[in-house]
Parts: C-alpha cells; structure tokens; sequence
C-alpha cells in the first residue's frame, strides 16, 4: 500500500485517489449497489483506493426473466478501504398479463464498515476480512395495477413500504488456490428485496438469513462462481424463494468491469407461480 500525498498552494497535504488495490478485488455491485457479487454484498470495499486514500464505482444491471425484468443503477464509494457508501435506484416491471403493467420501485442507502482482517493482503493467514453493513430501502409504491385499485404494497399485505437491512460479511481470497469465498448473514424483513414491502401477513418480524458466494479466478482478469441468498417468506400473495446465480466476471482493468451470470429468482408472486429464470448482465466503472 501507499500514499498519494498531494498540497495546494503550499497548505497542509490531502489524501488523493491513488488505485492503489489489486485488479478487481473491490468486488462488482449488487442489484442493491453494494460491493460484492451480483445478490450477495461482501466485506470488499468498493473502489480501488487504499488505506491512505479513497475509491469510487458506478453500475447498471439488468435481469430479464421469462415474465419480469429488473433494471438497477447507482454510485458507491469507497473511504480509506475502511467504509462504503452507496446509493442505488431498482426499477422492477412485469410482462405478463394481469401484471404487464406492473412496475415498482425502490430507492437503497447502503453503508458498510470493515471491521477486521484483509482477504487480500493477509495470505499467510485464515482470517478473512469482517464488514457491517445496512441497507435503508425506501419503495415508491407500485405501478401500472390502479385499475386493479393496487398502488401500494401494504395493500398485498406488506406491513410497510420501507426498511432496513443489517448484515455481517466476511470474506477471503485465496490467491494460491485462486479462489475467493464469502458467507454473509442479513437480518430483514424485506420481501423480494424491499420490491413488494417488508414484513407481511405471514411474519412480521425480522429473520436471518445466509447468502454465500464463492468464485474461482481462472486469470487475474476473468472470475467464474455462483452465489445463493436465502430470503424469507413473509407474503401471502408471495411464495417467496431463494435466489441463485451463475456468474462470469470479466475485469479488463481497472476502470471497467462487465458480470455476466444465468440466475434463478424463483417464484415472485401466487398470480404467477414459473419460477422466474433469466439474463443478468451489470456494468461497472471503478476507480
């Protein structure tokens, strides 16, 4: 690691960006604008700025599946490799009847804080690099389904239209076997990631549940892996199922990176009971 000392006008020095971190090891984004994986957050810190400096990142996804489609975007950044802030926007829409007009969306604040260890730096040892995390999501209501007298989520049972998720990340790469693995646990009581409200006629209270990620860096710039996240069932109207993905990560520097994976959402809603499988593929620019 190093410093980029910078001074004005012979006043006291600053912190510049220095890109000082190895390719690709601030993660991508998730649909929910955290850096990590494409569903799960990891304990990575966004950007390629060092302890001594800072970072910064900016994504689009889309996930198209045989009914649905989800369109999600936002900036991030990242401060002395220590805390992550971003902000994020989820556009959800339906394409199939009596949901083809749907659409729903969501607005995320997210933080995230190292807490200890370095999965990079610190090889010759286990520990792998612990983060905190929230997620503060805000739904704007839902769309498209006034005929149907349906503008709110709290009108198919959701307690609320807004939440917070809490999360514990840890995280390590192991360069000598070229792989990185995360597990996280999330408290929430989001359902489909805060799309369609949080808590419900089912439960109302807050759950934990596991998301892990594991990828295998077949070079320095191409990553191949697969993530899962639990979620919780808290609607009627939802029989809720975890989300799985197949992802390629390719990184050609440091200042681009495109994710492409094969994911399954599983079933959204009782009106449509396919489980939903489809495209994902995410654009990030990193510095």
């Amino acid at each position: 690691m190093h410093r980029d000392i910078v001074t004005a006008g012979g006043g006291a020095p600053s912190v510049a960006l220095d890109q000082g971190k190895f390719i690709a090891t601030g993660g991508v984004t998730t649909v929910e604008g955290a850096g990590g994986g494409g569903i799960v957050p990891w304990a990575l810190i966004t950007g390629y700025g060092t302890r001594d400096s800072w970072g910064a990142s900016a994504f689009a996804t889309r996930v198209d599946t045989q009914d649905y489609s989800l369109n999600s975007f936002g900036v991030a950044a990242g401060i002395g490799d220590r805390v992550e802030i971003s902000l994020a926007r989820q556009e959800f829409k339906g394409d199939l009847a009596p949901l083809e007009k749907l659409n729903i969306k969501q607005d995320i604040f997210g933080v995230k804080l190292r807490l200890a260890g370095d999965a990079i730096y610190e090889q010759d040892s286990w520990m792998p690099q612990i983060a905190i995390g929230l997620q503060h999501k805000k739904n704007k209501g839902i769309g498209g389904l006034g005929a149907l007298g349906v503008i709110n989520v709290k009108q198919l049972g959701a307690k609320s239209d807004r939440g917070t998720d809490f999360y514990i990340a840890a995280t390590k790469v192991l360069f000598e076997q070229s792989l990185l693995v995360n597990g996280t646990l999330r408290a929430t009581k989001a359902n489909q990631m805060g799309l369609m409200g949080f808590g419900g006629d089912k439960e109302a209270s807050r759950r934990y549940m596991p998301e892990l990620s594991a990828g295998y860096l077949v070079t320095r710039k191409l990553v191949v892996g697969a993530e899962y996240r639990r979620k919780p069932h808290n609607l009627g109207v939802d029989n809720e199922k975890a989300y799985k993905d197949i992802f390629l990560a390719w990184v050609p520097n440091r200042h681009f990176s495109l994710t492409a994976a094969y994911a399954d959402l599983g079933t959204i809603t009782v009106f449509n009971p396919k489980t939903q499988r489809g495209a994902y593929l995410s654009a990030q620019l990193a510095y």
